[in-house]
């Protein structure tokens, strides 16, 4: 339960067709520059863009400054040559230390979907004495362009710098709020258009190390304000086997990463499927843990996706980037459509992480109310209900739920809610995080192109 509302915008995209309906709006026929891949298997019809940079060719398609694009198995952009070197100050720290650097450039994306919003993602490893820096320009619908915003200072380990979003950064028109790209107004008409996403690259002077970024991108998205949504249809029956962790066994540890509990929804989220993947810190990893503590990889988790800035370890690209610093794993933030989005992917073997916020009686059986809470779909009854491993829950035995097919779609994809006291408070509109293996099933593979995350 880490997304506070006073941290998150509220959508306020006015797409009077859909809003109120869950229906998805036209947003008019894909126009894209020659870099741009189609999004979705229905882009004209959708609210939400994805594009992911990530193979040898898209690399050297970007405007280099000191990089280089790898070939191979897993292809990915290093420091060739640095362009210079720079000072940085860590605001977390003070510390200040100097840097060699080299940047990267995307194409120009245009985005299928005129945006109020854009959360971008990475995947990268950064070894000690590295680390990146990923920032976005975009241009709006009257022919102006944004400001560079940062999106995310990130290293893997937190040995050089301390992993961080950038607060108050905005041109009048748009924020960025921790780790969401947001215009003002969206009922003024204005929406971002197109963008750019630039990569800098750092390493110790001299060092010869490089980071190795294996993919980049972001999902741009304008979905309707709607307080309720129409429930899907349910398509699948099928229960994938993910293991269970409960945040609440963590209660009152490590204050310095935001004291455990419900501060720790997200990365013991991203640790369960990332176990399920195969995958998971070893022992020396886990060295740093204190004796006895229980699944100490979920306090591992929760160190390695703290945003020093925000205070928590609830930025949802430093999640992703983290569950993709396990070899061969891919990592996104997104949005989805319908609960039948994720069951194609659940058919695939795929879970599907969602952020979701509700009322105590709005979601049976799950005995709590948040503000902002991350858990996972693991599969659908014969019924169509979701079965989710929910993280808040007592203990690792009682994290297996079975939740009321309309309640959780409903919390899961409105953008307005109201809280306790009756104030109209947002929704994430269908945020999920979606992690897999580099090299997916040819199954897999389709559905995940299909969503425009290939």
């Amino acid at each position: 339960m880490t997304r506070p509302t006073t941290r998150r915008t509220v959508l306020t995209a006015a797409l009077a067709a859909a809003a109120g309906a869950g229906t998805v709006a036209s947003a008019g026929p894909a126009t894209a520059s020659s870099s741009s891949r189609t999004s979705s298997s229905a882009a004209a019809a959708s609210v939400v863009d994805n594009r992911f940079w990530s193979t040898y060719t898209d690399w050297r398609f970007g405007s280099a400054a000191g990089t280089r694009a790898v070939a191979g198995r897993r292809p990915g952009l290093v420091i060739a040559a640095p362009a210079g070197t720079t000072e940085y100050t860590d605001p977390h720290t003070g510390t200040t230390g100097t840097w060699e650097y080299a940047t990267w450039t995307s194409p120009l994306h245009r985005s299928a979907v005129p945006a109020t919003e854009v959360i971008a993602s990475w995947n990268a490893r950064t070894p000690a004495g590295t680390w990146i820096q990923i920032e976005l320009r975009g241009r709006y619908s009257d022919g102006t362009d944004t400001p560079w915003y940062v999106m995310g200072r990130w290293a893997a380990g937190d040995g050089d710098i301390r992993r961080t979003s950038v607060d108050d950064q905005t041109d009048g028109r748009s924020t960025v709020w921790t780790d969401t790209f947001s215009v003002d107004d969206a009922a003024s008409g204005l929406r971002l258009v197109s963008y750019r996403l630039r990569l800098t690259l750092y390493r110790t002077p001299g060092s010869g190390l490089t980071p190795t970024v294996h993919r980049i991108g972001a999902m741009a998205s304008d979905v309707p304000d709607r307080f309720t949504v129409e429930p899907s249809t349910p398509g699948i029956t099928r229960e994938l086997a993910v293991p269970r962790y409960s945040q609440n066994v963590h209660v009152g540890q490590y204050p310095e990463y935001d004291n455990g509990g419900e501060a720790w929804c997200s990365p013991t989220s991203s640790q369960m499927i990332i176990e399920y993947w195969g995958r998971r810190p070893t022992a020396e990893d886990l060295a740093w843990v204190k004796p006895g503590i229980a699944d100490p990889q979920v306090c591992h988790a929760a160190r390695h996706t703290f945003d020093h800035q925000y205070e928590g370890c609830g930025n949802w690209p430093f999640n992703a980037a983290y569950a993709a610093t396990y070899k061969d794993m891919n990592a996104v933030v997104t949005r989805l459509g319908s609960l039948t989005d994720v069951e194609r992917l659940v058919r695939v073997g795929i879970p599907v992480i969602t952020s979701q916020s509700f009322l105590k009686e709005e979601l049976t059986g799950a005995g709590y109310g948040t503000s902002g809470h991350l858990m996972t779909v693991i599969g659908f009854t014969a019924d169509g209900d979701v079965i989710a491993n929910d993280p808040a829950s007592p203990d690792n035995d009682a994290v297996r739920r079975v939740y009321r097919r309309a309640e959780w779609e409903n919390i899961w994809l409105r953008t307005k809610r109201y809280d306790a006291n009756g104030r109209v408070r947002s929704g994430t509109g269908g945020v999920c995080y979606i992690y897999w293996p580099a090299h997916p099933s040819p199954a897999q593979r389709r559905v995940l192109q299909s969503f425009g995350l290939l």
